[in-house]
């Protein structure tokens, strides 16, 4: 990916390599591992949008242990 490309981690994120990092490139909503970089997912904004309200809403909580 391009170096461009404005990365953004939770503050929830313990050490900084144990999260998801998300951005906006393109008119698209992209997510990466922070260990794994170059391993990116895209998605729309609308279908992001819908996947934090489910998690606000607590639908993946069990995910977490």
């Amino acid at each position: 990916m391009s170096a461009e490309i404005n990365w953004q981690k939770s503050s929830f994120s313990e050490g900084g390599a144990q999260c998801v990092e998300i951005a906006e490139h393109n008119g698209e909503i992209l997510m990466r591992e922070s260990d794994d970089p170059n391993a990116v997912a895209a998605t729309s904004p609308t279908k992001f949008a819908a996947f934090i309200a489910g998690v606000k809403a607590g639908e993946f909580d069990h995910f977490t242990g």
